[in-house]
Order: C-alpha cells, then sequence, then structure tokens
C-alpha cells in the first residue's frame, strides 16, 4: 500500500473474523488530516470494529492499515503514541475526584506530580469542570464525566483521536458543550474520527462520512453528497382546510408524479422530488383548483433518510455494534 503522508488514516482491504462472524469485510479508508470523519452504520455493522483495529486494540487478520502513517500491525507502539481513543463509556476512576484523575493519567504518562497537576487543571478549566475539581466523580451528571473523559484523553494532545459515540446518554446542553469541545480540538490541528448513532451530530460536524453495513464501506462523501443520492428533496404542503387534503393529494400525484404522504397532521402533505424537480406547478394547481395553501416547505433529505435508503434500517438507538463478538474482541485485544 501506497503511503500518503497527507492522511490520517489509510486502510486497503481491512479485514476481521470472529469464528464463523466476519466483522469487516475489506473496509478501503482514506481520512486525511485535519477536520472530523464520521463513521455510520447499524447495529452489527462493523464500525467499532475498524475503529478498534486502526486504534491498534485488534489486530487485523487481513488487508493493511496505517494510521499517521505507521502500520498498525507492525508499529502499533508508534501509533499508540500519537493517537487518543474515548470510548462509548467514560474509562474514570468514580472514587478519585475530577484533578485526581487526571493527575493519576498524567503520572502514567510519564508527568511528574507538579507538571500533572498543572496540566490537570488547565484542562478543567478549558473544559468548564474546575469548580468541580475536587468533587468525587461519582458525583458528577453525566455530560461532567463525558467531557472529563475527552479531557483525560488530552492530557498529551493526541495527533488523531478517535471518538466513539461520545454524546451517547447526555443532555442536549452537555451534547452542545461537547461539540463546541470537538471543533476546538480540529481547530487546534487534531483530526478526529468519530463514529455516532446520531445523524444530526454527524451533520453538524462531519467534513465527510463512510456508512459502514456488513463490514463493507457502502457510501462514502460529504454530508451533501450523501443526500444527494436519495433525491432533490422534499415538498411538504398544509392545506387550509383539512376536507380538501385528498384533493390536494390528487393535485400532487397528477403534477409531481410521486407518491404522496399523509402526515399524522390532518392538513399535512408531503412528496419526494426526484433530481431536477420543480415543485412549482404543483402549487400554482392547487390555487388554480381552489385549494388553500396554508403553509409550504421545501427541504433537502435528511442524514436519517439517507441512512434508511442505504441500509434499509433505521438508525441505531441503544446497542453498540459487533456485540456478539465483544468477548471475542476483548481477548484479542494488544494493548
Amino acid at each position: 500500500m501506497r503511503v500518503h503522508t497527507s492522511y490520517a488514516v489509510e486502510a486497503h482491504g481491512l479485514f476481521k473474523k470472529f469464528g464463523d462472524n466476519i466483522a469487516v469485510d475489506g473496509v478501503d479508508l482514506s481520512i486525511p488530516r485535519g477536520g472530523i470523519y464520521g463513521v455510520l452504520g447499524p447495529n452489527g455493522a462493523g464500525k467499532t470494529t475498524v475503529i478498534r483495529m486502526l486504534a491498534t486494540l485488534l489486530r487485523p487478520d487481513g488487508g493493511e492499515a496505517r494510521v499517521l502513517g505507521h502500520d498498525v500491525a507492525a508499529e502499533s507502539k508508534t501509533v499508540r503514541e500519537k493517537i487518543a481513543l474515548t470510548g462509548q463509556f467514560a474509562s474514570l476512576d468514580e472514587d478519585l475526584t475530577g484533578i485526581e484523575n487526571l493527575i493519576l493519567l498524567g503520572r502514567l504518562l510519564g508527568f511528574d506530580k507538579r507538571a500533572a497537576r498543572s496540566r490537570g487543571m488547565d484542562l478543567l478549566n478549558a473544559f468548564g469542570l474546575a469548580d468541580a475539581a475536587d468533587r468525587q466523580v461519582k458525583k458528577y451528571s453525566g455530560g461532567m464525566r463525558r467531557r472529563l473523559d475527552i479531557a483525560g484523553s488530552l492530557i498529551v494532545t493526541p495527533e488523531l483521536m478517535f471518538l466513539d459515540e461520545p454524546t451517547t446518554g447526555i443532555d442536549p446542553r452537555s451534547r452542545n458543550q461537547v461539540w463546541d469541545i470537538i471543533r476546538t480540538l480540529v481547530a487546534g490541528g487534531t483530526t478526529i474520527l468519530l463514529t455516532t448513532q446520531y445523524l444530526e451530530e454527524a451533520d453538524q460536524l462531519a467534513d465527510r462520512i463512510a456508512v459502514i453495513d456488513h463490514g463493507q464501506v457502502i457510501a462514502e462523501g460529504t454530508p451533501g453528497q450523501l443526500k444527494s443520492q436519495v433525491g432533490a428533496g422534499a415538498l411538504t404542503v398544509r392545506v387550509a382546510d383539512p376536507a380538501q387534503r385528498e384533493e390536494a393529494a390528487g393535485v400532487l400525484e397528477r403534477t409531481l408524479g410521486g407518491d404522496v404522504v399523509r402526515e399524522k397532521d390532518s392538513a399535512g402533505l408531503s412528496v419526494r422530488l426526484g433530481e431536477g424537480t420543480n415543485a412549482s406547478p404543483a402549487l400554482i394547481a392547487m390555487e388554480e383548483s381552489g385549494i388553500a395553501v396554508e403553509t409550504f416547505s421545501y427541504g433537502q433529505p435528511s442524514l436519517d433518510e439517507v441512512f434508511l435508503a442505504l441500509t434499509g434500517k433505521p438508525t441505531e438507538t441503544e446497542q453498540n455494534d459487533d456485540d456478539a463478538a465483544s468477548a471475542a474482541e476483548t481477548a484479542e485485544a494488544t494493548l
């Protein structure tokens, strides 16, 4: 595999099998340095196994992967010195305080006690946790724990950071705070590889996205490019008189040719538009038919619609992928 120094991650034919289960089946990735790269997929798609191989937690059974120019199998120690990994669940000692957790991590990374405390306090201030520095982590909220967990990954600023569903289970305010932290990290030069179960999160943060299903990359591109694959958008209308909704649906079907969806709102209708379709004739036709339209809107497809169109499955909500292989993964972890 030819090495490109401009890429944070290069993978070709990445393969991993657990017993009879093929978790990753020939994944190719080229992730530029800088920015945020999102990885999406339904439960069991293989995305977490991909992340664990790239982070040197698992050895690939086939293919090649380089992280920051270093082979993940032959140069795993060097790779680990340059990356950080924050998993779905906070890896903190709940009986220690916030600052004690960061001092412990700093000492493990070679800082002396004074330097570890100084770095820890700098991070607590940066993450808005200074007032809770001497509070036991068991008394932190979910959002505070997630921020502290990310802070712990930054004792030494990594060139590449793997964030595996960093906002799962936290409230919207804390989620926005984590988003701000991620953007700040990228502005400082760190590359982020993000897996998330929230399509809105990928839409807000990621410069490019790979969709993985059945262990393979089935689509890759910017959020806008992926959305364009499921059509130009949708027209949504709300008629002034709910009694005219069926008549309006007929006008939409005749003029636009698509399947009209009756919304839960008794006066609402929506129809998916093909590439290059002009919605204006439908609105004019309804006016000519004496159908008063109270409101109408035109919107691009959401990433949720893209996800469903590509995988045939709704977005994941609870379980992490590859649950069936988790025991085998733990046994094979190389750290």
